[in-house]
């Protein structure tokens, strides 16, 4: 498309995010409002979530800056993978530590099928562009499905804004996905700090 290769025509189709197909698909669909089940977390289905995962060295200095996603109405998660890349189930840099429950009934449109049009419409345009992390990177595309479905009455969503809403509204789905998070950067402080100390006596 556009005169570009697409690179997932030359992979392997990719393992898939779910490993357990025990998940009932309408338990999903009822539970979007409320928390999610253990089952929902150990299968990665987040419907009608951005999803969040740190980035090595990166997210270790940068703890609110990582590889960013959005889910289908079914939880699938879509993400920006590469350069003419969007993965589906098999998120760039590993499962999701954070998840930003949105709200379906502020999809302007017909709820569920437009923001899976939504999704699948940034997607499909994704898998033509070149990956920028500065300029046009995984939240650029996440911005797109929700300019596209026009996401709370807005096509204003962009990488900042979604980095710093994800940031302060994103939940761990787990202590473990916390401290995966956190604690490479609370320990590369403590020793940048005990460095510093040391230097200073």
């Amino acid at each position: 498309i556009h005169g570009h290769i697409r690179l997932s025509e030359f992979m392997a189709p990719p393992p898939p995010c779910l490993f357990t197909s025990s998940v009932d698909e309408s338990d999903i669909m009822m539970n979007y409002h409320g928390d999610f089940s253990k089952t929902e977390r150990r299968s990665c289905r987040y419907p009608y979530c951005v999803v969040w995962t740190p980035i090595p060295i990166l997210s270790w200095v940068l703890p609110f800056v990582g590889h960013m996603g959005i889910c289908t109405s079914a939880g699938v998660i879509r993400d920006f993978a590469g350069s003419y890349f969007v993965s589906e189930d098999n998120m760039g840099f590993g499962r999701p530590t954070k998840y930003w429950k949105l709200d379906v009934d502020k999809v302007c449109g017909n709820g569920a099928a437009t923001w899976d049009q939504a999704v699948h419409d940034a997607s499909e345009e994704y898998k033509c562009r070149p990956h920028n992390l500065c300029l046009d990177n995984c939240h650029s595309h996440v911005a797109l499905a929700l300019n596209l479905m026009r996401y709370n009455n807005s096509t204003s969503w962009n990488m900042v804004n979604l980095c710093m809403l994800s940031f302060i509204h994103g939940k761990h789905v787990s202590w473990a996905a916390f401290l995966k998070t956190w604690l490479p950067f609370v320990m590369l402080s403590g020793v940048l700090t005990t460095f510093i100390l040391t230097l200073s006596l």
